[in-house]
């Protein structure tokens, strides 16, 4: 099932507040059709389970094999298990004498009035003794398949008091915002494409205003997720301010190394990320703009400088940029170096028809898709067990080139990949919350929205 928000919401209330969607908190689970157990834990001889009626978005959680005195009740947060209201205890109560379980009333997974994206678990405690919870988990409701449970899981990281992803994610929070506006499209699941106009309004005047600031991967980033929200919406508002950022990055390409964009305002670095980012960028602007002649010359001429750098290696891989005599500075072919390439590609073969360019992307596709995959899945350099910081995007930018390329080319050649590598993730790298870790072959690491947003890039193109 699906449930869109208001038009217009009122401000986010705590997360122990009374809710009411379909129906009010408290609700007696006996008034339930369905009883789905996801989660279980144990503590000492007792069992505490956590319910769910699917079909009204209502949980209630259960303690059984106790006795008198032990209790039991649910906790509910809005940021995927992160934080909770510790002193609420939804529905706390005692199993009484001559009983051996008891269970809490129904309560609230989401909050739609506030746009609150939720997760419940169920808690139990022995008589005068310890504690014990299951793990975090949620209903079906936004997340029928696997493409939109992980979408869910990755909304519950908006902030919905800053508007970006994780709460100060700038490129990385483009990166997730794009990923949700592609989920959208290809799942049809509109629930979230709130989040698009929020972080717009919110945000556009923040940093150096437009979404551009003295780095400029994080305005080709941004840029390309209003062509995204453009593609989605028809809202013009979204292309001008691409525009704007391609205009941006414009002015700080020089004729240090024979041209490309600077990584930095005040740096001279010339790197791979940036440029391929003004590469797409500027392709995609023209396919949108009628009678467009300048984003396509700055993509020609942008393709022209960056295939003649040296950045891409002689085993196809392109490496991060280049040093101060303007060669291959030999730095690590991070994923996203192989995959922006690719979908900026494909947009300046939609835009002039050069089948040489599809040519060019199928080796860099090939190579990249070869080499960074281990134990049959996608694997960045030097991958560890953290999900924060700028690293966890990275695969995901790469799949979505990837995706873009592949669903260009009429033979599909990387579908079989897409497909083995979101099934990996899906069987090894999920937990009951539809969160995802950094190895989709699976492994110890921990969650958050840097991950999410790689995957759901994943399952969106690797299709339900």
């Amino acid at each position: 099932m699906v449930w869109n928000p208001p038009a217009s919401a009122a401000p986010p209330a705590a997360i122990d507040a009374a809710v009411c969607n379909k129906y009010c908190d408290a609700r007696d689970p006996g008034l339930s059709t369905q009883d789905r157990i996801p989660v279980t834990t144990s503590l000492s001889s007792r069992s505490i389970a956590l319910h769910f009626d699917d079909t009204d978005a209502m949980g209630w959680a259960s303690i059984d094999n106790g006795g008198a005195g032990d209790e039991v009740w649910l906790d509910r947060s809005m940021d995927g298990g992160r934080t909770w209201s510790a002193g609420s205890r939804l529905g706390d109560t005692t199993v009484p004498a001559g009983h051996s379980g008891w269970r809490s009333q129904m309560f609230n997974v989401d909050d739609w009035n506030t746009l609150g994206v939720g997760s419940l678990r169920a808690c139990g405690k022995a008589a005068g003794g310890s504690i014990a919870c299951t793990a975090w988990a949620r209903t079906t409701w936004n997340a029928g398949d696997r493409r939109t449970a992980a979408a869910t899981a990755l909304m519950m990281s908006f902030d919905r008091g800053t508007k970006l992803f994780g709460g100060n994610g700038w490129w990385t929070g483009a990166n997730a915002l794009t990923a949700v506006i592609d989920n959208a499209r290809v799942s049809g699941m509109g629930s979230y494409t709130y989040a698009i106009s929020q972080t717009y309004d919110k945000n556009i005047s923040a940093q150096g205003g437009n979404f551009t600031n003295e780095y400029l991967d994080d305005t080709g980033w941004w840029g390309l997720a209003w062509v995204d929200a453009y593609d989605m919406t028809g809202d013009s508002r979204y292309l001008s301010t691409a525009r704007a950022d391609a205009d941006h990055m414009f002015a700080y390409w020089t004729s240090t190394c024979g041209g490309g964009v600077k990584w930095n305002q005040s740096g001279t670095y010339k790197n791979a990320i940036t440029n391929e980012l003004f590469l797409q960028l500027t392709a995609a602007l023209h396919n949108r703009i009628p009678g467009d002649t300048t984003y396509l010359d700055r993509a020609r001429n942008e393709w022209n400088w960056f295939r003649n750098s040296g950045m891409i290696n002689s085993a196809h891989m392109i490496n991060d940029g280049l040093d101060d005599s303007c060669g291959n500075n030999g730095q690590t072919a991070w994923t996203y170096n192989q995959g922006v390439v690719l979908g900026g590609l494909t947009e300046l073969y939609r835009a002039d028809g050069d089948a040489s360019l599809l040519s060019t992307a199928r080796t860099l596709a090939g190579a990249s898709s070869t080499a960074l995959e281990t134990d049959s899945v996608l694997r960045e350099p030097g991958e560890g067990d953290s999900c924060t910081g700028d690293g966890p995007s990275f695969k995901g930018a790469y799949i979505r080139g990837l995706g873009k390329l592949n669903g260009q080319l009429t033979d599909h050649p990387y579908a079989g990949t897409l497909r083995r590598w979101a099934d990996s993730a899906y069987v090894h790298d999920r937990n009951a919350l539809d969160q995802y870790g950094p190895h989709w072959s699976g492994g110890n690491g921990s969650t958050d929205y840097g991950c999410q947003q790689s995957v759901l890039d994943l399952l969106n193109a690797a299709g339900s």
